[in-house]
């Protein structure tokens, strides 16, 4: 059995901190390195940084920002935790996504709390987290509960061109439709353009198809479905579920 790590001001919780913006970054060194048990070791503004940097400062906890210019958090903490098992990550984030969650919980986080958090509750998660514990948003897990949760019969309403593809997918695919570039659709959807390109090779072979161009194809014929029908349908259903973008309203 695995024994819980003690921390005290003589060792004290050794924290790794991620995050482009500087004045994020400069206050989380000054809320977490205030308190007696917990030693700030370092800090990184890019995916790049932290995979080169993180590793040599041997962090206990790892305090990751989901959304980078070059990358994600999520990726970020993957990479570190094959290097360094024992890590905790802890995603922060400004984004309520359960999809962004589930990911974070795939790759091995710990903990994901939102940046609304209060300065006492993100010391109690990072204090948490380096213990072995959990540390979870409440609305973003009840809400990714309820998800994986859905009645199989909402899945099976779907066209069934969409019935084997994943929300984010659905989503993807209806930016593709939207003419949208991998990189823009990883802006829109807080996601790294390798993450988007992965997601995008697996929804082409759940469709059938080679080439993107098909799939946006695809993604219009379904799209069209709406025309003429006054009845929601369930090609009607997905479009009203498809992401919207400020500025693009018609």
């Amino acid at each position: 059995m695995t024994e819980t790590p003690t921390f005290s001001e003589q060792n004290p919780i050794r924290v790794f901190l991620l995050d482009d913006h500087e004045v994020v970054r400069r206050g989380l060194t000054d809320l977490l390195g205030a308190e007696p048990d917990i030693s700030v070791v370092g800090e990184a503004g890019t995916a790049e940084h932290a995979l080169t940097r993180g590793p040599a400062l041997r962090p206990h906890v790892a305090v990751l920002d989901v959304r980078l210019p070059d990358g994600d958090g999520i990726t970020v903490c993957r990479e570190l935790r094959d290097r360094m098992p024992g890590l905790a990550c802890l995603m922060l984030t400004s984004f309520d996504d359960e999809e962004a969650l589930l990911d974070a919980i795939m790759a091995g986080a710990s903990g994901y709390v939102l940046k609304q958090i209060k300065g006492s509750g993100l010391v109690s998660a990072v204090r948490a987290v380096a213990s072995g514990r959990s540390m979870l948003d409440p609305a973003t897990t009840a809400r990714l509960m309820r998800s994986l949760r859905a009645d199989p019969a909402e899945v099976r309403s779907l066209p069934p061109e969409l019935a084997g593809l994943s929300a984010r997918e659905r989503d993807i695919l209806a930016l593709i439709g939207d003419g949208l570039t991998n990189r823009e659709i990883g802006k829109e959807l807080y996601l790294s353009e390798k993450t988007v390109k992965n997601h995008i090779s697996r929804l082409l072979a759940k469709l059938g198809v080679q080439r993107r161009v098909q799939a946006a194809v695809l993604a219009s014929h379904l799209d069209g479905h709406r025309t003429g029908n006054s009845a929601d349908t369930p090609a009607d259903r997905w479009d009203h579920a498809r992401p919207r973008r400020a500025g693009n309203e018609t």
